[in-house]
């Protein structure tokens, strides 16, 4: 509440200078609010552009020491891992995703060898990236099962776990899997490996980009309203992550990002636990294009990741995570 009355009282006097500009700021950014996403390819001596996602690259394992290390140089807190599956190695039952010698398993033993617990790591605990059908469960005449998923996303979160990942994050929405997940690790001597829920995950046109990263875009089949949210609802988040906590998430997940500034300040304001944003595949291309194109200055890429902490977000999933030297200077 504003106590005082005009022309006493004149907002606009702490913001005639610059450095009082900066004494009376609100929120700002560090290194310590991001994560970086990281897309993983088999093979060697790879660097592939995604076409959908201007600077963004798909990157053979041999190729990610330079980009760690300049994330730690950076003081980057974590890192996630994403794989793009070959088609041959996609089946109806995601089973690459319970390979020991998988993508995602062979980046966690490989990282953690050279550097410890220099960065964290985070890692995708979903179907999507595995499944021929391109969805996040298994599916029966049509509809992805809810309890049968959870026994492979159980299964997968336990090998990536045992690899050394350190943020299990379950991006699939089915209903129940933090608990079972979260008992899991615990029967098995991973009380301290953290999970990170997607707990409001949104059916939205937000992520074809990010589709194309993992190479599933053109497998799907249908669209994922049956678990993913409505974009209409609000109280139903509150409901979903009330339910995570409950079964022992660690932090919870809004994605997508700038659509939903309304969802994370909510959550915020009822639940005070560790929110994480995704700034999705869709927000950075759109931002990016606009720049490249000339119709939108560059500087509209702090002023959105600002609106995340203003709203409540205690870290930001971003795809610009390794160019902040350039955009918080």
């Amino acid at each position: 509440m504003i106590t005082g009355k005009y022309p006493s009282l004149r907002l606009r006097r702490n913001r005639k200078n610059d450095w009082s500009r900066r004494l009376i700021e609100e929120n700002n950014l560090s290194p310590n609010d991001f994560i970086l996403p990281i897309f993983l390819i088999d093979g060697k001596n790879k660097k592939v552009p995604i076409k959908s996602m201007p600077d963004v690259y798909r990157y053979s394992l041999d190729k990610l020491n330079p980009i760690i290390d300049r994330a730690i140089k950076n003081r980057l807190p974590m890192i996630a891992l994403f794989p793009y599956t070959k088609k041959k190695k996609k089946d109806l039952l995601g089973t690459e995703s319970l390979n020991e010698n998988n993508l995602v398993c062979r980046a966690i033993q490989s990282i953690k060898k050279k550097y410890k617990n220099e960065i964290g790591i985070m890692c995708d605990v979903a179907l999507d990236p595995y499944t021929s059908h391109g969805h996040d469960g298994l599916i029966n005449s049509g509809h992805v099962l809810n309890d049968e998923t959870i026994e492979v996303l159980v299964n997968q979160s336990l090998l990536q776990a045992q690899m050394g990942c350190d943020v299990l994050a379950p991006s699939d929405m089915m209903d129940g899997r933090i608990g079972k997940i979260r008992k899991a690790l615990d029967k098995n001597g991973h009380q301290m490996t953290q999970i990170l829920s997607y707990a409001i995950k949104y059916a939205s046109s937000f992520y074809g980009p990010f589709r194309d990263a993992v190479g599933s875009r053109r497998l799907l089949k249908g669209n994922k309203k049956g678990y993913q949210m409505d974009f209409r609802n609000s109280d139903e988040a509150l409901r979903e992550v009330s339910l995570d906590i409950k079964e022992g998430a660690d932090m919870v997940m809004v994605k997508p990002g700038l659509p939903y500034l309304d969802i994370i300040k909510l959550v915020k304001q009822n639940f005070k636990i560790p929110i994480v944003a995704y700034q999705v595949s869709g927000e950075y291309s759109l931002l990016s294009n606009g720049i490249k194109k000339g119709l939108i200055d560059k500087k509209i890429i702090l002023e959105s990741l600002i609106s995340f902490k203003r709203a409540g977000a205690n870290a930001i999933v971003s795809y610009y995570a390794d160019k902040l030297d350039k955009i918080l200077r």
